[in-house]
């Protein structure tokens, strides 16, 4: 089975419970976030195998590394604060 319907079928999975209980991020989001990482993942290993030499060693988590904080800046954006209350906190770690 191929890597991206792996991180599709797992990432639905995670929406559609999302979507069953009426979160802002649902089943659109998360399986977009699964396999956009999941493809980007790949690339920078295949890339970091096609491209790199002897003389210049190419690191594959550099890219992945970029997805990270990225998928965390998404998740920091999904955090909401309502006077005392803090909505959202959830969502984010889905994310």
């Amino acid at each position: 089975m191929s890597l991206y319907i792996v991180a599709f079928i797992l990432s639905s999975l995670v929406g559609i419970e999302r979507e069953f209980h009426n979160q802002p991020a649902g089943l659109r989001t998360h399986v977009i976030l699964g396999v956009g990482a999941c493809l980007a993942s790949a690339l920078s290993i295949a890339y970091s195998h096609d491209f790199s030499s002897p003389q210049f060693q190419s690191d594959p988590a550099r890219i992945v590394a970029q997805v990270v904080s990225g998928v965390g800046f998404l998740g920091a954006g999904a955090i909401m604060r309502f006077g005392v209350n803090v909505k959202g906190i959830t969502t984010a770690s889905s994310l």
